[in-house]
C-alpha cells in the first residue's frame, strides 16, 4: 500500500495546493504552486487500472443526512441483483464514519482477505459482493476520527487495491453533504474521455428542510459535469403495518421532490414509503426481495428506471 498523504495537505489537483500553511517546507511545494503546470494525483491511474473490468459507477448521494441513503443504496442493489441474475453487482461503502452497509447487507463480523491481487471484497450473495470500512474495525463501537486527506487515502485504496473482479455495476454508498469525501472519488473515477464513466442517484425526502440541500447536491453534480440518472423520493409516506393505512409523515409544503425535479429538470425515479416490515428486515441484514408489499412495486419500477440508464 502506499503511503497516506501528508496530514493537511489540500492535494495536488486544489486549487489551494502549494499556497496553504501546510505546505510550508514540503519538497514539492513549488510544483503545486505552480499555475502552469496541470498536476495529477497518481493515485488515478492505479484506480483505473484497478477498475478497468467495472462497467458504470454509480454514486448515491444526497446533501442531507437521515434521508435513507444508505438503505436506498441496499434495496437498490438487492433488486438489481435480483432482476439481473446474469450480472454481477458490488457496493463501496465511503461512508468512512458511518459504515452501514455491513448491517444492512447482513455481513457483520465478516473479515476482508488479502492477496496477491489485493482487498477481497465480502460476498453478499453470488452475484453480489461488498466493501466497507466497517470490515476493518476491531469492534463495531469504534470511532473513526480522520481529518481529510486520510479518509481520501483510504478511499483511494478502496477504489485502486480491492479486488473486484467483472462488475457490471458498483454502486458507491456515499456520505452526506459535497465535502472532501465527494471531491476525491469524482477526481478519482471521472474520465473526461468518456463522460458517463461515473453518474449519480440523488436520495431525498419530502420535506423543504432536506430539499434544501438536495439543491446543492445537483448542482455539485452539475458543476462536476456528472449524470444524474435521477432522484428518488424516500419516505414520502408512512405504511401502517397493520392497517396498510398511509400517511405523511413529511408534508411536502413546496411540492415534493416531484416540484424539485421540474424546476432543477432532472429526472424524478419515483418515491418509496417509509415501510416498517421493510425497516426491520434491513436492520437485520435480511433480503427484503422476497417482500410483497406497495414499497416494493415502487422499488422494482425505480430499479427498470435505473437499468434502462445503463443498457
Amino acid at each position: 500500500m502506499q503511503a497516506p498523504p501528508p496530514e493537511h495537505c489540500p492535494g495536488v489537483e486544489s486549487e489551494q495546493a502549494g499556497q496553504v500553511s501546510a505546505c510550508a517546507g514540503c519538497p514539492n511545494q513549488s510544483i503545486c504552486s505552480d499555475p502552469n503546470k496541470k498536476l495529477e494525483d497518481p493515485g488515478k491511474a492505479l484506480v483505473t487500472a484497478a477498475l478497468k473490468d467495472v462497467k458504470h459507477k454509480l454514486l448515491i448521494l444526497s446533501g442531507k443526512g437521515g434521508v435513507g441513503k444508505s438503505t436506498v443504496t441496499t434495496l437498490l442493489t438487492r433488486y438489481l441483483a435480483r432482476s439481473c441474475p446474469d450480472s454481477n453487482f458490488g457496493v463501496l461503502d465511503i461512508d468512512i464514519c458511518g459504515p452501514s452497509q455491513p448491517r444492512l447487507m447482513g455481513a457483520l463480523g465478516e473479515n476482508v482477505h488479502q492477496s496477491g491481487s489485493g482487498w477481497s471484497p465480502v460476498g453478499i450473495d453470488d452475484n453480489v459482493c461488498l466493501m466497507s470500512i466497517g470490515f476493518l474495525l476491531g469492534s463495531v463501537d469504534d470511532a473513526i476520527i480522520w481529518r481529510g486527506p486520510k479518509k481520501n487515502g483510504m478511499i483511494r485504496q478502496f477504489l485502486s487495491e480491492v479486488d473486484w473482479g467483472n462488475l457490471d455495476l458498483l454502486l458507491l454508498d456515499t456520505p452526506p453533504g459535497t465535502s472532501d469525501e465527494h471531491l476525491s472519488v469524482v477526481s478519482y473515477l471521472k474520465d473526461d474521455n468518456a463522460p458517463d464513466s461515473v453518474r449519480a442517484i440523488i436520495v431525498t425526502t419530502p420535506q423543504e428542510v432536506a430539499l434544501l440541500d438536495v439543491r446543492k447536491e445537483i448542482n455539485f453534480c452539475k458543476k462536476q459535469r456528472i449524470p444524474i440518472v435521477g432522484v428518488i423520493e424516500n419516505m414520502s409516506s408512512f405504511r401502517c403495518g397493520h392497517c396498510g393505512h398511509s400517511s405523511e409523515i413529511f408534508p411536502a409544503k413546496t411540492g415534493g421532490a416531484a416540484a424539485m425535479c421540474a424546476e432543477m429538470e432532472v429526472p424524478l425515479l419515483g418515491s418509496l414509503p417509509l415501510d416498517p416490515v421493510i425497516a426491520k428486515a434491513c436492520d437485520a441484514g435480511e433480503d427484503i426481495t422476497s417482500i410483497k408489499n406497495a414499497t416494493t412495486e415502487a422499488l422494482e419500477g425505480i430499479c427498470s428506471k435505473i437499468m434502462s440508464n445503463f443498457s
